[in-house]
């Protein structure tokens, strides 16, 4: 690789390489070490297509849920199979790797520019600017970034635009579907909320369990489903749909009938 070579947004990789080296290392012990990482899935990694990939996710901060991905989607490439295990994968990462981001958050200081520099797809989003909700059209530029990453290798979005739970997937990820074609890879997340602040850059507790499960891409027909359906088959891939939260509320139930059972019991 030249030393100044870059990447179509015109970012150095041998900087972009040695930034994923420093910036994984000194986040390594986060998943693997305060907290630990159950990882699920992984195997999928290494047999996916070199480009146009497209990774959905649910969100739970800001930062650290993609840098995990990051450091399993790494491992995996390197042989090792759910597991994160010695930090060595990161000496020779993917750099032809992006996550699609709000622009306004990777400009807000100098870590997340950083963290930009290291893959980010920065985007204005329509509805949602400075902490207030807004509507405004979609940049083409935007929509001409996202098709550009995935065209040079894999994106990761996560298509709630929001790290607030059971929110609608956005429309604009069925479109890059249709239009782009990619093998789209769902990935569910958990802890992350519990384990870090909103931004994912300070540890809020020690001693929880994170997980991320990769599933099998899913089957779509891009040319006759509609931008509905890939929505909906969205919000089941990544478990958002609004059905999975009654289940949870059940459960929930469930646990405080039990609970004041046990209470019951203990009084008598």
């Amino acid at each position: 690789m030249g030393l100044f070579k870059r990447n179509p947004f015109g970012h150095i990789l041998f900087l972009k390489k040695w930034l994923i080296r420093i910036l994984g290392t000194l986040t390594h012990r986060r998943f693997k070490g305060f907290n630990q990482l159950q990882i699920e899935g992984s195997e999928i990694i290494k047999n996916l297509p070199q480009t146009n990939v497209l990774f959905v996710s649910n969100h739970q901060t800001y930062f650290a849920d993609v840098v995990a991905m990051f450091h399993v989607f790494n491992a995996s490439l390197s042989g090792r199979v759910d597991s994160i295990k010695n930090v060595g994968y990161l000496w020779n990462p993917k750099l032809n790797m992006y996550f699609v981001a709000a622009r306004e958050t990777m400009q807000a200081g100098l870590l997340p520019k950083i963290l930009a520099y290291a893959g980010s797809v920065s985007i204005d989003r329509t509805w949602r600017s400075k902490g207030k909700d807004v509507s405004r059209q979609v940049k083409m530029s935007d929509l001409n970034s996202i098709n550009t990453a995935l065209a040079d290798g894999w994106v990761i979005t996560f298509p709630q635009g929001t790290t607030t739970p059971w929110k609608p997937i956005r429309r604009g990820t069925a479109h890059i579907i249709k239009q782009n074609k990619p093998v789209v890879v769902p990935i569910v997340i958990d802890g992350f909320r519990r384990s870090f602040d909103k931004k994912g850059l300070r540890i809020k507790k020690r001693g929880i369990l994170q997980s991320m499960e990769i599933k099998a891409p899913l089957e779509i027909d891009y040319d006759n489903e509609t931008v509905d359906e890939i929505v909906e088959k969205l919000e089941f891939a990544i478990e958002q749909h609004p059905s999975f939260l009654k289940v949870i509320s059940q459960e929930e139930l469930k646990k405080e009938e039990a609970l004041n059972e046990l209470r019951r019991w203990s009084a008598n």
